[in-house]
Protein backbone atom coordinates (compact mmCIF):
# COMPACT_ATOMS: atom_id res chain seq x y z
CA UNK A 1 0.00 0.00 0.00
CA UNK A 2 1.17 3.62 -1.38
CA UNK A 3 1.71 6.45 1.57
CA UNK A 4 -1.08 8.93 1.13
CA UNK A 5 0.28 11.74 -0.39
CA UNK A 6 -0.58 15.12 0.96
CA UNK A 7 -0.36 18.00 -2.00
CA UNK A 8 -0.71 21.58 -1.04
CA UNK A 9 -0.50 24.52 -4.59
CA UNK A 10 1.14 27.91 -3.52
CA UNK A 11 0.96 30.79 -5.86
CA UNK A 12 3.16 32.97 -6.36
CA UNK A 13 4.91 35.80 -8.26
CA UNK A 14 7.79 36.71 -9.16
CA UNK A 15 9.66 39.80 -10.69
CA UNK A 16 13.67 39.28 -10.59
CA UNK A 17 15.18 38.13 -12.37
CA UNK A 18 11.78 36.69 -14.45
CA UNK A 19 8.78 38.28 -14.53
CA UNK A 20 4.97 36.59 -13.84
CA UNK A 21 3.10 34.19 -11.74
CA UNK A 22 3.63 30.85 -11.17
CA UNK A 23 2.00 27.76 -9.38
CA UNK A 24 3.96 25.42 -7.21
CA UNK A 25 3.24 21.87 -5.76
CA UNK A 26 4.36 20.48 -2.76
CA UNK A 27 3.98 16.83 -1.91
CA UNK A 28 4.49 16.30 1.82
CA UNK A 29 5.95 19.80 1.94
CA UNK A 30 8.78 18.77 -0.42
CA UNK A 31 8.67 20.65 -3.62
CA UNK A 32 8.22 18.93 -6.56
CA UNK A 33 7.12 20.88 -9.63
CA UNK A 34 6.51 24.40 -10.89
CA UNK A 35 4.28 26.13 -13.59
CA UNK A 36 5.57 29.21 -14.29
CA UNK A 37 4.16 32.07 -16.65
CA UNK A 38 7.20 34.12 -17.41
CA UNK A 39 5.29 37.63 -19.00
CA UNK A 40 9.18 39.06 -19.98
CA UNK A 41 9.36 35.96 -22.67
CA UNK A 42 5.81 35.34 -23.04
CA UNK A 43 5.83 31.64 -22.54
CA UNK A 44 4.18 29.05 -19.96
CA UNK A 45 6.95 26.11 -18.84
CA UNK A 46 6.93 23.54 -16.33
CA UNK A 47 10.03 22.97 -14.22
CA UNK A 48 10.49 19.70 -12.21
CA UNK A 49 12.55 19.65 -8.91
CA UNK A 50 11.56 15.94 -8.16
CA UNK A 51 13.23 12.77 -10.91
CA UNK A 52 9.67 11.04 -10.63
CA UNK A 53 6.19 12.46 -10.84
CA UNK A 54 2.94 10.71 -10.80
CA UNK A 55 1.73 11.25 -13.84
CA UNK A 56 -2.11 12.64 -11.83
CA UNK A 57 0.06 14.94 -10.08
CA UNK A 58 1.23 16.70 -13.36
CA UNK A 59 -2.61 16.53 -14.82
CA UNK A 60 -3.81 18.08 -11.07
CA UNK A 61 -1.43 20.93 -11.30
CA UNK A 62 -1.66 21.77 -15.10
CA UNK A 63 -5.77 22.01 -13.84
CA UNK A 64 -5.18 24.10 -10.75
CA UNK A 65 -2.56 26.38 -12.80
CA UNK A 66 -5.52 27.11 -15.61
CA UNK A 67 -7.79 27.28 -12.56
CA UNK A 68 -6.20 29.72 -10.59
CA UNK A 69 -3.84 31.84 -12.85
CA UNK A 70 -4.78 34.16 -15.95
CA UNK A 71 -3.46 32.38 -18.71
CA UNK A 72 -2.95 36.06 -20.46
CA UNK A 73 0.53 37.87 -20.39
CA UNK A 74 0.46 40.89 -18.84
CA UNK A 75 0.94 44.18 -22.04
CA UNK A 76 3.83 46.35 -21.38
CA UNK A 77 2.84 49.88 -23.09
CA UNK A 78 6.70 50.15 -23.95
CA UNK A 79 7.50 46.10 -25.13
CA UNK A 80 8.78 43.46 -22.32
CA UNK A 81 11.90 44.99 -21.61
CA UNK A 82 10.35 47.53 -19.47
CA UNK A 83 9.02 45.20 -16.94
Amino acid sequence: MHPKKEIQYVVASDVNPRDGIGLETYINGDLVMEIFRDDTERRTYMTLFSRQLDFDVLESSIAQFKDRIDLNYIEYPDGPEQA
